[in-house]
Order: C-alpha cells, then sequence, then structure tokens
C-alpha cells in the first residue's frame, strides 16, 4: 500500500549516518535546492548494520508517513532507508543518493558520484568535486565577520585546512610536526600568515606538535569550539594548504578559484589519485614544494551541476 507523500516544495529530508563530510554534502545540496530539510539521522546495529546497504532498515520512530518529496541520503548505513522510503511511497518521493551506493543505481532516482569513482548510469551524474555549502553570500558574511579579528595578521593569509588519518592516508603527530615546520619556513620566507584549522579526524596530539611547530609565526589556529572559522578563513584567504586526504575540503577551497597546494601525506589509492590527476588537469590543485605562487583558475562548483540535475529529472516525472 502507497502511503502518503508531503509536497516535494514543502518537506524534504536528509537521511545521515551521522558523518560530517557527507552531511556536508546532503545540506549543500539541500540548500542549493532551496530547500530546509528535517535530518534523520539513523545508526542501524547488530545484522541490520552488517547487511547494510543490501538488506532492510532498522525501525526507526521518525521513518514514518508523511514521506518527504524529496530525500537525499549519502553513505553505506543510510542506503536500506532510501531503497526503502522509494518502495513504501510507491515511488513517489525523489531519493537521491550521494557517493557510490554501493547496489545498482536503478534503486533510486538520481545518484551523485565523483569523477574519479568509476559508477556510471543513466540516472548517475559525475563532478569533479563534491556538493558543499560554500555560497557566496555566506562568504561574504563570513568575511565581514572575521576581518576585523584577523586584521592584525599579515598578508598573504594562507589558510591551512588539516584532516587527518583515514583509510588511504596517514595523519600522526610525526605528520603534524613536518606539516608544521614546513608551514613555519612558508610563513617566514612569504611574510605572510597561517589560519590553521583542524577537522573532527585530527588527532589532538598531531595538531599540538603542528601548533608548537608554527608558535612563533603569526598564525590563528583554531581546533574546537562553538564558532567554527572556516567560512571567514575561506573567505579571507589568498591561498590554501590542504592536507590530501580530504577530497571534501580541496573542493571547498576549490570553490575560491585561488591558490590551492595539496600537502602530501603518506599512503595514498588509486580513487585519490585519479581525484588530485583531476584537480591538477584543472588548473586548481598543485602539490606543496614549499613555495607559494599566484595563479587563478575557473572555480568549481559541484552544487549547480547536480542540483540542474535534479531538476531536470523532477521536470521529467
Amino acid at each position: 500500500m502507497t502511503e502518503r507523500v508531503a509536497a516535494p516544495e514543502r518537506d524534504a529530508w536528509v537521511i545521515s549516518a551521522g558523518k560530517a563530510g557527507h552531511d556536508v554534502q546532503s545540506l549543500g545540496l539541500a540548500e542549493t535546492l532551496g530547500l530546509v530539510p528535517r535530518i534523520l539521522t539513523v545508526a542501524p546495529r547488530g545484522l541490520h548494520r552488517l547487511l547494510a546497504p543490501w538488506g532492510p532498515p532498522q525501525p526507526h520512530p521518525e521513518f514514518r508517513p508523511p514521506w518527504p518529496g524529496i530525500a537525499i541520503a549519502s553513505s553505506r548505513q543510510t542506503i536500506p532507508y532510501a531503497r526503502a522510503l522509494r518502495r513504501r511511497s510507491g515511488g513517489r518521493s525523489f531519493t537521491i543518493v550521494l557517493q557510490s551506493p554501493g547496489i545498482s543505481p536503478r534503486h533510486f532516482d538520481l545518484v551523485w558520484v565523483p569523477e574519479h569513482d568509476r559508477l556510471r548510469g543513466e540516472n548517475v551524474v559525475t563532478t569533479l568535486t563534491a556538493p558543499h555549502r560554500m555560497t557566496r553570500e555566506r562568504l561574504d558574511e563570513a568575511a565581514a565577520a572575521w576581518r576585523p579579528r584577523l586584521a592584525h595578521l599579515p598578508a598573504p593569509r594562507i589558510v591551512v585546512l588539516v584532516g587527518g588519518t583515514s583509510g588511504a592516508y596517514r595523519f600522526g603527530p610525526d605528520e603534524g610536526e613536518a606539516l608544521g615546520r614546513d608551514l613555519a619556513r612558508l610563513a617566514r620566507e612569504t611574510g605572510g600568515s597561517l589560519l590553521v584549522t583542524a577537522s573532527r579526524r585530527t588527532g589532538a596530539e598531531s595538531m599540538a606538535r603542528l601548533s608548537a611547530a608554527i608558535s612563533d609565526q603569526p598564525a590563528f589556529v583554531w581546533t574546537s569550539g562553538p564558532e567554527n572559522p572556516l567560512f571567514g578563513f575561506v573567505a579571507l584567504a589568498d591561498a590554501f594548504v590542504v592536507t590530501c586526504d580530504s577530497a571534501n575540503m580541496l573542493g571547498e577551497a576549490a570553490f575560491t578559484g585561488k591558490p590551492l597546494y595539496a600537502y602530501n601525506l603518506p599512503g595514498g589509492s588509486a580513487k585519490f589519485a585519479r581525484f588530485h590527476a583531476g584537480m591538477v588537469a584543472h588548473g586548481a590543485m598543485r602539490w606543496f614544494d614549499g613555495g607559494l605562487d599566484r595563479w587563478s583558475y575557473p572555480p568549481l562548483d559541484a552544487n549547480q551541476i547536480v542540483a540542474d540535475a535534479v531538476r531536470a529529472r523532477l521536470a521529467q516525472r
């Protein structure tokens, strides 16, 4: 039996497994579509977790009608809910999956994957970088808020986005200290300053060693707290140094069209190699070699491409 569905323009869901990187992509796409989504956070356990993405969804008190007009899901643990939603709504809920779902894309209305992913299909859209929450308006607001607080720091302002250890890369205390030494040398040679922000994956000891290494340079270092300066940093950056482990952070920096250096870490994978090669080919990214050049390139913005694909498929229904 098909259960009632809310109108797409009035209701949308983001189905989340609580992973910050995936949520940034989902919320960024929702905002570009003009949606204010309800966030349904799921945390399957036991057999339901092991069987994702192929198995049924674990019962959830908020997974019930009225079903949304549009739902955006990302990460393996959300896929059973997206499949069930499409089925229970009789296909009336438009289901979008960001990143490879691990099963055939035919189970959904639209799937986005980065170009370095090999998944393709008639309902699969690809872009070099990922959806994000950067907008010109948001950056302008952040620049106005943060400019007075950073006015004492000399140009060039080099924004450093720090990731952490992942399945593909290692960023431990030794890597943190090495990055700090290279950044300190860069600041000395350019006469500039460092605006450094950590991510959830950045280990405390790694960040402590990095911070100690740049302690004698003009810098603003953020590790945690209620007032994340990311948008302000991005808006006011003259150039970026970003650890190579995060496609999201590299893509956010490339939204600006400003010089972007990837800092190499131990590890790697074939997927990341394809992504980095694509960024270099676009002219957005260069590998950090200790220097700071000036160049520009067409800013990268996946949001509009993916949103246009959603609108086109909705218009065909």
